[in-house]
C-alpha cells in the first residue's frame, strides 16, 4: 500500500456507516467556520467600544482606505450584494459616519463619503488590528501565511 492509499483509506476502527471524509474533525470548512466565529466574538468588545458591528467595521475599513468609493465597488471589495450592503450603509449613515451621495459624473451611481465623525472614528479604531494580533498569539509570518491561504482558497472556489 502506498502512502497515498493509506491516507485516503478510511480508518479500520470506523463502522460501515462512517468514513473519515465525513468526520467533523476532518472538515476544513468546520475549522474555518469555527475560527471565523471565534475571531468575530473576539472583535465584539473592541467594536462595541466604538459602536460598530463587525460588518460595519469592515465597511468602514474599506471607506477609510477609499473615501468616495461607489456602492458597487464597495460591495465587490466586501463580497456583498447590494441587498446586504445597502441596509448596512443606511445604518452607518444614521450613525452620522458617512454620507451617500449621487455621483457627479453619473447620477445613477451612489458614492459613499466619510463625515467628520467617520474620519474621527478611524483614529479610535487604529488600535483594533494590533489588539487582535496580540490575541492571536501567532507570529506575524504565520498570520500572513494564513491570510494568503484563505485568499487563495476564496479565489479557487469563486
Amino acid at each position: 500500500m502506498t502512502d497515498k492509499q493509506a491516507h485516503v483509506t478510511p480508518r479500520a476502527d470506523l463502522s460501515m456507516n462512517e468514513s473519515a471524509e465525513l468526520l467533523l474533525e476532518n472538515q476544513v470548512c468546520f475549522s474555518l467556520y469555527s475560527a471565523a466565529n471565534a475571531i468575530i466574538r473576539a472583535y465584539r468588545p473592541l467594536l462595541e467600544a466604538i459602536d460598530l458591528t463587525y460588518p460595519q467595521y469592515l465597511a468602514m475599513l474599506v471607506l477609510w482606505a477609499n473615501n468616495g468609493i461607489n456602492v458597487k465597488d464597495m460591495g465587490a471589495k466586501l463580497h456583498l450584494d447590494s441587498g446586504t450592503l445597502t441596509p448596512l450603509l443606511k445604518r452607518l449613515e444614521t450613525k452620522g459616519l458617512l454620507d451617500r451621495k449621487r455621483g457627479l459624473a453619473d447620477e445613477r451611481v451612489r458614492e459613499i463619503w466619510l463625515t467628520e465623525a467617520g474620519k474621527t472614528l478611524k483614529t479610535q479604531a487604529k488600535s483594533i488590528p494590533y489588539t487582535m494580533f496580540c490575541k492571536s498569539e501567532l507570529p506575524v509570518e504565520e498570520l500572513a501565511a494564513l491570510k494568503a491561504t484563505c485568499d487563495k482558497l476564496l479565489s479557487n472556489i469563486n
